[in-house]
């Protein structure tokens, strides 16, 4: 009964509802005229045959004839009375048999089907709400955020204001609200007050009006906006969000930072608390052809060394690697003890000739600005003409047309560049070129660019040294505000996990542990109360009611789990 309440309550105030049972009621009233036509003929007929039937008896002849029953009960005597027989019966089979169940279908089944499907739909989060996240399109950043936030057992909701999406986004259980974006109610419907973050990724004009919207409602609720154009990010925080992100900008910057230009050194990609994470490439160094163990990085400088990339794959550490040109170590330490790596670094050979950059557009620009910045020649290939000029001051030369084309690839200096940064828009295109500079030049490093973060096995097959998705760098930046921590980027997967110690490894060494050869997650740091011990050895002792701070993907941490925090 609260179904059909529920359905008529829809079907009363819905406008087509409205416009298909008119049309319903129309054809019906048209049916019941013809019924009481044929009945008062009825009656004339067989009263010039000399039979006399009731005006019910009229009525029940005529229903038995056009539903084409003929139980053969009353029958006319004459032709005309057979001839009239006749065109009640073929008038019943097409208004009766087949006009009426497609006008019922048509008019009243489907509307009912479309009710029920709108219904399921939630206008509402569920009473009792709370610490929950909302997020206002589910974009690639959102899907792999998402993806993140269930694993953290996180509460979310997409508020998604186009039917048909949200019906889909349902249909494949991705918790979506139906609402207007600009509406306060569906703010106030999503529990905005009680909510842990909004995550507000629309085009940058509608994240301004969100925003004004909700800060209306909610003066203090964290707001996280994604911007697209860089110019947009002061009018964005002036108009109330806490955090604005230009992920596009930041892609461009991280990916400058993982190519091989000038002398080695080190490049911090993130910090936690006074301990800086950062990748050292060996490129043309001493460090070729030794075993991780022989470095001895710790005893010589006090650094510690925690993964290491190895062909776009970042691998944990059992000290028996031989490290090759194109290996990259990730390595954590104080800032003074990375500088003095890289001194030692300075006097080395290096490939004097220009990076690669091919794809020059928001991503592409932000990177050659990084490199420009930091005194590094770059290349540039681009077949958009008002592109290449934008990109102009900050490349050594830029080269008009396709990249696929071998002359203009070598021209722009493929065969000796000592790395390739590719950044269009198109994954599909980043893959190929990433196959092609393989074949052009083995020994180049490929940096690329991805959109979508299930690509990424794909172009590391086909070639590429290091990869980093616009989906992963936004979702680790939001992911990272939500948990008030700093954006630490290693790579596709890769990020920093604090875990209680689990009660099977309190009083136990970390050699003991076996945390590393086990699981794979690298220990960086161990957390007691407000102290954070960074400077660890193989005898360091795991305190009980502590936390420890780990390096690794989410698959190592689902293995520690299962390992060692199952069963406590």
């Amino acid at each position: 009964m609260k179904f059909i309440g529920s359905q008529l309550a829809y079907y009363l105030g819905d406008k087509d509802f409205k416009k298909n049972s008119k049309l319903l009621l129309k054809y019906l009233i048209l049916l019941g005229i013809v019924i009481v036509i044929y009945s008062v003929l009825f009656h004339f007929i067989m009263a010039s045959e000399g039979q006399n039937h009731s005006w019910i008896t009229g009525f029940y002849w005529t229903l038995t004839v056009m539903s084409t029953l003929g139980f053969g009960d009353i029958t006319f005597a004459s032709d005309l009375g057979r001839f009239f027989s006749i065109v009640v019966l073929l008038s019943g089979i097409v208004m009766l048999m087949i006009v009426l169940p497609f006008a019922f279908i048509r008019h009243f089944y489907i509307p009912l089907l479309e009710s029920k499907k709108k219904n399921k739909v939630l206008r509402q989060v569920p009473a009792g709400t709370k610490n929950h996240i909302l997020i206002c399109a589910y974009d690639v950043i959102a899907r792999d955020l998402t993806e993140r936030l269930e694993q953290e057992n996180t509460p979310y909701f997409v508020i998604e204001n186009d039917l048909e999406k949200a019906m889909k986004m349902h249909d494949d259980n991705v918790p979506v609200l139906l609402g207007e974006l600009d509406d306060q109610g569906t703010f106030i419907l999503g529990n905005i007050e009680d909510a842990k973050m909004v995550l507000i990724n629309r085009d940058d004009f509608l994240n301004t009006k969100i925003i004004l919207t909700i800060r209306e409602l909610a003066p203090t609720v964290p707001i996280v906006a994604i911007a697209t154009l860089i110019e947009s990010v002061d009018v964005q925080q002036l108009s109330g969000a806490d955090h604005v992100l230009p992920v596009k900008k930041w892609l461009g910057e991280q990916l400058a930072n993982r190519v091989n230009t000038q002398h080695a050194e080190s490049h911090a990609i993130g910090q936690y608390e006074d301990l800086l994470i950062a990748e050292l490439p060996i490129y043309n160094t001493p460090f070729v052809s030794q075993r991780i163990r022989e470095m001895d990085l710790r005893q010589r400088f006090g650094v510690s060394i925690v993964g290491i990339w190895e062909r776009g794959r970042l691998q944990p550490i059992a000290g028996i690697e031989t490290l090759t040109q194109e290996s990259i170590l990730v390595v954590i330490g104080h800032k003074k003890q990375l500088q003095n790596i890289d001194e030692l670094f300075h006097d080395y050979e290096v490939n004097p000739h220009p990076v690669l950059l091919i794809g020059a557009g928001r991503v592409g620009l932000a990177a050659a600005k990084s490199l420009h910045k930091n005194g590094v020649l770059v290349n540039v290939v681009d077949k958009d003409p008002e592109v290449c000029k934008k990109v102009t001051p900050f490349c050594n030369k830029v080269f008009l047309g396709d990249a696929s084309d071998y002359q203009l690839l070598k021209s722009a200096g493929i065969l000796d560049a000592p790395s390739v940064l590719l950044s269009t828009h198109d994954d599909t295109m980043n893959i190929y070129l990433a196959s092609y500079c393989r074949q052009l030049n083995n020994d180049v490093r490929i940096v690329s660019r991805i959109s979508e973060a299930r690509n990424v096995d794909i172009i590391q097959k086909a070639g590429a040294n290091f990869v980093l998705s616009y989906s992963t760098l936004g979702s680790e930046a939001v992911l990272s505000i939500s948990k008030g921590q700093e954006l630490t980027v290693l790579g596709e997967g890769f990020t920093l996990f604090i875990i209680p110690i689990p009660k099977s490894l309190e009083g136990k060494t970390l050699a003991a542990s076996n945390i590393g050869a086990k699981t794979g997650l690298s220990v960086i740091a161990i957390k007691e109360n407000s102290k954070v011990m960074t400077l660890l050895s193989s005898e360091t002792i795991l305190p009980h009611g502590a936390e420890i701070v780990m390096l690794g993907n989410v698959e190592m941490k689902h293995k520690f789990n299962k390992i060692y925090v199952k069963g406590n």
